[in-house]
């Protein structure tokens, strides 16, 4: 093995991009930190698989998703960020400086760490739910709720999230299909009573979707099973929701830092700061409540900033104890 002398250093690292990522890396730049990103395996995070974007300030005409990425992506490199190609697959937070592995074996030196992994939503496993997600098909009905106005969309899940995507649909579209694969919600009693009480939500009891259905472009159906008779039957709608959750890339941090029962990395209220002095998270991989793109942008920002901090301090404690050595 190598001595630490030989790897390389740096005094700001961001594991993953997106949102995030791409912003901590324009202000870590900025601020003079030489970032180095590594971009993981979808670069620009889960809007490169979206279509249109409308939500995120600043594009008065919408941008598609992966367009919008690379605008972040190109603003960052501007400033100087270091963008990389490549995942980090094992990482040592016990002492600093930080190591970290990359894919391709190779060890570096980190003052300071940035996770911006972000989160993977969950869906059924239909290939057909891959084949038309962006067209169709997605896992947030606050980024896309807003393209079906006046039409009819079926939602699958049974839980709070579920529950709250389906009023909020229910505001918009002509109709909400809610694909509840047992004969209750298990959505809290209150959630339950909103659901039930909103006209044009109707509940689909026992059912499981076994196909989406579409012309090849976009969706335009649900094939749908009841999972007690093995009977089918098809329902038109033009979007198709899953809200059965989420699941945040924080694999390799098992044991490293402090996660919460669902997965997401615990952070201090109102900061990025981990357990750990110098390592901090932003974006959806600790934020499991409102996954946009542009809380994931602030946080991005907040990150860069509480590591550019966090190093003033770090050198302003080393300096102080030399110059106290010399007296």
């Amino acid at each position: 093995m190598k001595p630490e002398s030989e790897y390389e250093r740096v005094e700001n690292l961001i594991i993953g991009s997106g949102p995030a990522g791409y912003t901590a890396a324009i202000y870590a730049a900025r601020a003079d930190l030489k970032p180095v990103v590594y971009q993981g395996m979808q670069p620009g995070g889960q809007l490169t698989g979206t279509t249109e974007v409308d939500n995120f300030p600043g594009y008065p005409n919408g941008v598609q998703g992966p367009d919008m990425m690379l605008d972040l992506q190109h603003q960052a490199e501007r400033f100087g960020a270091n963008l990389r190609w490549g995942v980090i697959t094992e990482v040592d937070f016990s002492k600093r400086p930080f190591k970290v592995v990359t894919d391709d074996d190779k060890v570096i030196l980190a003052d300071t760490v940035i996770i911006a992994t972000g989160a993977t939503a969950k869906y059924i496993g239909l290939e057909s739910e891959v084949r038309y997600i962006g067209h169709g098909v997605s896992a947030c009905a606050t980024c896309d709720g807003f393209f079906y106005r006046g039409q009819d969309v079926a939602i699958v899940g049974g839980g709070d999230t579920a529950a709250e995507e389906a009023i909020y649909l229910s505001k918009m579209t002509r109709k909400v299909y809610m694909i509840v694969r047992r004969d209750e919600l298990r959505a809290s009693k209150a959630m339950q009573h909103r659901v039930m009480n909103i006209p044009n939500i109707e509940i689909l009891w026992n059912h499981k979707p076994q196909e989406i259905l579409g012309d090849g472009k976009v969706v335009t159906g649900v094939l749908l099973e009841n999972v007690k008779t093995g009977e089918t039957r098809e329902i038109e709608v033009q979007g198709y929701f899953v809200a059965i959750g989420h699941a945040p890339n924080t694999q390799i941090f098992k044991g490293q830092i402090d996660l919460n029962e669902n997965g997401y990395i615990n952070t201090i209220p109102g900061t990025t700061q981990t357990n750990i002095p110098g390592v901090f998270a932003a974006g959806d991989v600790q934020d499991h409540v409102f996954r946009q793109a542009i809380t994931a942008a602030g946080t991005g920002c907040m990150a860069a900033i509480e590591a550019e901090r966090y190093l003033s301090e770090v050198r302003s404690t080393s300096e102080s104890q030399v110059m106290n050595m010399a007296k």
